[in-house]
């Protein structure tokens, strides 16, 4: 971004407050670079990442079992900055330090647990799984050199075999050298040679302290003498060869130490370009979760950029993150603020009493607009911003979070420059405009500014105490005034940002509260002109009257809340209700039905001891009990248990069978009609019914065995009406038996289960006779008066046998 106003708008003590949560010098690079940028793309999709980050330690800060795929917080202190050590590996040839290759293998065995983790969590975290994909991967490369390197920094005894031999040699060597000095100081422990009896290094050589003036006596090579004279450090004659032969296998060692260094530093080389950039994308991860913890801690929010055809600023309790780590230390709160601002009325106006936040509250709409445009999240509720092209402060207040001097001159500079530079996608903040001269040029020359700002088409904020500009607030078209809160019972400001109405400076209220003599704010009182006071009345009254307004939306949207609520459990209460009564009702038909199935019981063992056919007593209780649940089904939303299950579980379409109400045989659907009717078939009659007339959709059948080969059948080409009905009035009892008989065998072979025969009433004779071969007929389960709207005992039905 071309101007930030970052110095005034505190940004580089927001990065202060950001490095708390860095904890390497990889993520404290990353934190130095950060700054707002104009690349729309880039913010957007490092703000996307940076929501992904957050999620995973929402994730991981919940109890979730110990397995792959789970979310896991992972640290980054004690990570050192491989800078120089890569800047060595770059040098072909070059030997790294064995400190520097510790480092750099534990750097990258961290960066190998994290990229797992990372990619094992990638369906629910993309981003993250897609910046851990990019890293190098160095498992392989880190076991071929583990315990090569101690702890400690130096190269391991078995980091090779030549290593091994070279060192045990060293000991074998070092010990025959010690043994040597230790047969010489007893020999002269007596003899006053000895300044004292042990043994030390000089020059990388053992020697032994001898008195000075007694050196005479002892042949050897000295090496060295204490501060003071008194002793030489004396190596013996004896012990000179085998200290050189120490010597030169230390050397050897040396040499070779060189060369595993050498290879180690090669194999590391041939990895730096992914070593770079593991590296690199290790700091981004580290300064990626930084944010996210900053964004938990502070309960900021991912921002929105709105548009560029429908420019928004909208923010929804909007805190200042200085000042609230300032109160938070305190043990205090800060009072959020809202706002929202767009294409019908970019500049805001915002008046009010001294140290009552104007200022606070501007620097919060600048910093928290940085912070979005810098990638970081934004101490909002909610927060939708237009993407700026530069952010155009001007500040010269003494009171806030950053002390400046300001003059008038200064102030006009400093304006010029604004308006010089500001363009329709800039965001201008400008504190107490027209400050510091006289009130009525002042006011006359900070409209003259703002118009000139409005015409550009600039998101513009500024604070003010002048009449004038709070007048030209609530006149002009595209401007809002707000005003910071003042408590009227304690002359004190309660900092509530108000957007609407402009606000009174209350200087002589504050004046009061601050300890002001009273005579001396009466004779200010009486100093005020008459318009001066008409203006702080008529603010006054119309901030009672917003008040006043607040306190009966407020009334009436914690009444529509009660009315919604007491909705809510009226329709539960009922719904409760409701499913009681059923739940008793099923209960009960269930209850009726069991003991139907005891009474049927008992009725079959009553039968089958009067010697009656217990498979004919069998479809008489079952076919009561299809009666009994049709009944029971009929009951206006009660359905049997098997038939709410059945019905339930099936869909209602062409071709499925189902039973109908006062049909006992089950029908076919052919075709759905509209969404209440559908048309059925049942043996060879056709009919239109409702849905309301299905009782259960019945499950497919395995197809009927087909006849033998050679037999076919035609069913006699009747109307379905004549197949259900036969009326044999006027005809002599055999023709009419006879009649019946083939009628009977033509329904049976039609799928029917109930007919109709109609004899008439008469002297009853054709009644006899039918019933007499219904009585004995193999296909008839059993027969009856027709009920009076079917004829009476004019007519007979019989249900066949299935």
């Amino acid at each position: 971004m071309r101007n930030t106003s970052a110095a005034l708008l505190e940004f580089d003590a927001l990065r202060d407050l950001l490095g708390r949560y860095v904890a390497s010098p990889l993520g404290r690079a990353e934190l130095e670079r950060c700054a707002p940028s104009e690349d729309r793309a880039w913010v957007e999709n490092s703000l996307a990442e940076v929501a992904e980050a957050i999620a995973y330690l929402e994730a991981a800060a919940k109890p979730q079992p110990a397995a792959r795929g789970a979310a896991v917080r992972f640290r980054f202190d004690g990570l050192q900055d491989p800078a120089e050590a890569l800047a060595r590996l770059r040098i072909e040839g070059a030997a790294l330090e064995p400190k520097q290759i510790l480092a750099l293998c534990e750097l990258l065995d961290r960066a190998s647990d994290i990229r797992s983790i990372l990619l094992s969590v990638a369906p629910r975290f993309p981003k993250l799984a897609a910046r851990a994909a990019a890293m190098g991967e160095f498992r392989a490369l880190l076991k071929t050199l583990a315990g090569k390197i101690l702890p400690d920094g130096t190269v391991a005894d078995d980091a090779s075999s030549e290593l091994a031999r070279l060192r045990r040699e060293v000991e074998r060597q070092r010990r025959l050298v010690q043994e040597s000095l230790e047969r010489f100081v007893r020999a002269h422990r007596e003899d006053g040679v000895l300044q004292e009896e042990f043994i030390t290094i000089r020059n990388e050589r053992f020697v032994v302290p001898v008195v000075a003036g007694q050196k005479w006596r002892i042949e050897g090579v000295v090496h060295g003498a204490s501060g003071t004279g008194h002793t030489l450090f004396v190596e013996p004659l004896e012990t000179i060869e085998l200290n050189n032969e120490l010597v030169r296998l230390s050397e050897e060692e040396a040499r070779e130490v060189h060369r595993i260094l050498l290879e180690i530093s090669s194999r590391l080389r041939e990895h730096l370009e992914a070593i770079v950039r593991t590296v690199q994308i290790l700091g981004e991860l580290e300064w990626l979760f930084a944010r996210a913890a900053f964004a938990r801690d502070f309960g900021a929010v991912i921002p929105r950029f709105s548009p560029p055809e429908e420019r928004r600023l909208r923010l929804r309790d909007a805190r200042h993150p200085l000042l609230e780590d300032v109160l938070r230390r305190q043990r205090g709160h800060v009072v959020p603020f809202s706002l929202e601002l767009d294409g019908g009325a970019r500049v805001l106006l915002v008046s009010g009493p001294n140290s009552g936040g104007k200022t606070v509250t501007l620097k919060t709409v600048g910093l928290l607009a940085l912070m979005a445009q810098a990638a970081l999240p934004v101490t909002c509720a909610e927060a939708e911003l237009p993407f700026f092209d530069q952010v155009l402060a001007d500040f010269g207040d003494a009171q806030s979070i950053q002390e400046s001097l300001s003059t008038f001159s200064a102030h006009m500079a400093r304006i010029r420059s604004i308006l010089e530079e500001a363009t329709a996608d800039s965001l201008v903040i400008l504190d107490e405009l027209g400050r510091a001269t006289d009130p009525d040029e002042g006011g006359a020359l900070g409209i003259a500014i703002l118009e000139e700002l409005r015409r550009t088409g600039c998101f513009t904020l500024a604070s003010t105490h002048l009449a004038a500009l709070k007048v030209y607030g609530a006149t002009t078209p595209g401007v809002v005034n707000a005003s910071m809160g003042f408590d009227e019972a304690t002359l004190s400001p309660n900092y509530v940002l108000r957007v609407g109405a402009p606000g009174k400076s209350a200087g002589l209220d504050i004046a009061a509260r601050l300890g002001l003599p009273p005579s001396l704010l009466d004779r200010a009182r009486k100093a005020l002109g008459t318009r001066e006071q008409d203006m702080a009345r008529f603010i006054r009254e119309l901030h009672e009257r917003l008040d006043e307004v607040s306190r009966l939306e407020a009334e009436l949207r914690a009444e529509r809340e009660r009315l919604a609520a007491r909705e809510r459990e009226l329709a539960e209460r009922w719904q409760k209700r409701e499913a009681s009564k059923l739940a008793e009702l099923e209960r009960r038909v269930e209850a009726e039905l069991e003991r139907f199935r005891e009474q049927a019981a008992q009725l079959l063992e009553e039968l089958r001891q009067a010697g009656a056919s217990e498979k004919k007593a069998r479809q008489r209780i079952a076919h009561l009990e299809s009666e009994l649940r049709e009944q029971v089904s009929a009951i206006p939303g009660m359905r049997t248990p098997e038939a709410a299950g059945t019905r339930g579980s099936l869909e209602l379409r062409e071709g499925v069978r189902v039973r109908l109400r006062d049909v006992r045989e089950p029908a076919r659907v052919r075709r759905l009609i509209g969404e209440d009717r559908l048309e059925v078939e049942a043996g060879l009659l056709r009919m239109q019914v409702s849905r309301d007339e299905i009782l259960e959709v019945l499950p497919p059948v395995p197809a009927q065995a087909s006849l033998p080969k050679g037999v076919s059948y035609e069913p006699p080409a009747r109307d379905a009406e004549s197949l259900r009905e036969i009326n044999v009035i006027g005809q002599h009892a055999e023709e009419a038996v006879e009649a019946v008989d083939k009628f009977l065998d033509s329904a049976v072979l039609a799928s029917l289960s109930r007919v109709r025969i109609v004899h008439g009433h008469g002297m009853g004779v054709l009644r006899r006779a039918i019933a007499e071969l219904l009585a004995r007929h193999p296909h008839v389960e059993r027969f009856y008066p027709a009920p009076p709207q079917e004829g009476g005992t004019g007519a007979t039905i019989v249900e066949l046998k299935e």
